[in-house]
């Protein structure tokens, strides 16, 4: 008589190993388990080991805006694109109310709003765009044009708010600073020592715990970098005078906002001001392999008549003595990425220059340039749905790179409140109001599943081979 064979149990280390694997909120699910799952997967060495497994498979993050309404989606970043390459969003969730002036700011993981209805009061909010859990800040008095940054500190692992209040002047603070920690939300600026700018001119960028953006200076025709020491919260000036022929380039442009303007800064800044910004200057800040980049673009008038893109790319190569490295690149012909509008999503942490369409259409792209090959591949986005990609609903995307799911920021314990209870309430009736769009799941097709399973294999292969 044969006995019955006995499965042996499945060793804790590779259960550990699959979890690592997976993405946050299906972690958070399997912590119901049991109290001792719920402890293993909330541990120090855990939460440090996914974020070594998600470090090694980074995802696009899409924030598509439309009417004031958020929706966030995530995809797989192919390290390797080919022409063919199809990848499919994930839809995460919607946040609705937003009447900012400026773009949202992204750090790490979270995104700060400057002015978020929730529920029928106005006032910042920061949150996980995967998770939905979100905080509303305290209400911060400052002009309508001032611009906030959300950087993050990765020594201390802390994220920081830092907000232009007024222009500056004797008898009001121009900066405030709030902590996102386990105490008492509040703005602070009496501790806050910088010295004077007209006004910030760009979004920032957080590289290394440092914030950077352009800022105007009380001189005439002068700008500046200005950087935020997100730690020790101090501020210093970096020269940006290698963007003088950048400003340069803008005369000419025919502009009916700006009659009366005597200089290029003043042009530029006239342009920002103004209540719909014409784009006229387009100069993108970039984390460049660690180090702080600028980006622009330009279709050149040629002879032969084609229609051919030009990048061009600024590293700040040594920040104490402030030298800058300019560099020209022609990209290859490309008839989808020559007719659209687009924007830069970032850099990759290879060095691929990342291009997005500015708005969501079918079939939908993002460019990936290396300047080392001088190649450009395409790869095509699905899955955003079919309402969004209607031409009537179209939204605009801001695009970001290596998206990395931290288990410490999905688990923020400062995050205390779920966008799915919020109910806005109309602030002319008073009453409840309805989300203007609903998104819906568009259906996958067998090449996109085929192109996700290969993308996933690829990053699983990588790893190993890191091993050895």
């Amino acid at each position: 008589m044969k006995r019955r064979s006995i499965m042996k149990p499945i060793p804790t280390d590779l259960i550990t190993e699959v979890f690592s694997r997976l993405p946050a909120k299906s972690v958070a699910r399997f912590r119901t388990l049991s109290k001792q799952w719920a402890l293993k997967l909330r541990s120090p060495d855990f939460t440090e080991l996914f974020l070594r497994r998600s470090s090694n498979r980074p995802r696009f993050l899409f924030a598509v805006e439309r009417s004031g309404e958020w929706l966030f989606f995530s995809s797989p970043q192919p390290q390797n694109p080919s022409s063919s390459s199809v990848v499919a969003v994930d839809y995460h969730t919607k946040f609705s109310g937003d009447v900012s002036r400026y773009i949202c700011s992204y750090d790490s993981g979270l995104i700060y709003f400057p002015d978020m209805w929730i529920p029928n009061v106005a006032s910042p909010v920061i949150c996980n765009p995967i998770s939905g859990m979100y905080v509303s800040l305290p209400d911060l008095e400052r002009y309508r044009k001032a611009r906030g940054f959300l950087g993050f500190d990765p020594i201390e692992k802390q994220f920081k708010v830092l907000s232009e209040a007024y222009v500056f002047c004797s008898l009001r603070d121009h900066h405030q600073i709030l902590t996102l920690g386990s105490g008492e939300l509040s703005w602070r600026s009496n501790t806050i020592q910088c010295t004077e700018y007209d006004r910030s001119l760009s979004e920032g960028i957080c590289i290394n715990g440092v914030v950077y953006y352009l800022a105007a200076t009380c001189r005439e025709s002068s700008c500046v970098i200005v950087s935020f020491d997100v730690r020790s919260e101090e501020f210093k000036f970096i020269d940006a005078d290698c963007f003088s022929e950048h400003f340069d380039e803008s005369r000419g442009r025919p502009n009916s906002n700006l009659e009366g303007v005597s200089n290029v800064l003043e042009m530029f800044i006239a342009t920002v001001r103004m209540d719909r910004p014409t784009n006229t200057i387009k100069l993108n800040l970039v984390n460049y392999k660690g180090k702080l980049g600028a980006i622009d673009w330009k279709f050149p008038n040629n002879a032969d008549g084609k229609r051919t893109l030009e990048l061009r790319l600024w590293v700040l190569e040594d920040v104490e003595k402030q030298e800058w490295l300019k560099n020209v690149y022609t990209l290859p012909e490309n008839e989808v990425l020559e007719s659209c509008d687009f924007s830069v999503a970032g850099v990759t942490a290879s060095g691929d220059i990342v291009l997005a369409m500015k708005h969501i259409c079918n079939p939908f792209y993002v460019f990936y340039f290396n300047p080392e090959r001088n190649t450009l591949q395409s790869v095509e986005i699905q899955g955003f749905g079919a309402n969004l990609e209607a031409p009537e609903n179209r939204g605009t995307v801001y695009a970001f790179v290596d998206h990395v799911e931290d288990l410490s920021v999905y688990d923020a314990k400062q995050l205390k409140s779920s966008v799915s209870n919020v109910k806005h309430i109309c602030s002319c009736c008073n009453k409840e109001a309805h989300p203007t769009f609903q998104y819906e799941k568009a259906k996958t097709t067998e090449t996109q599943e085929t192109e996700e399973t290969v993308g996933k294999l690829k990053t699983e292969e990588e790893e190993d081979k890191e091993k050895e």
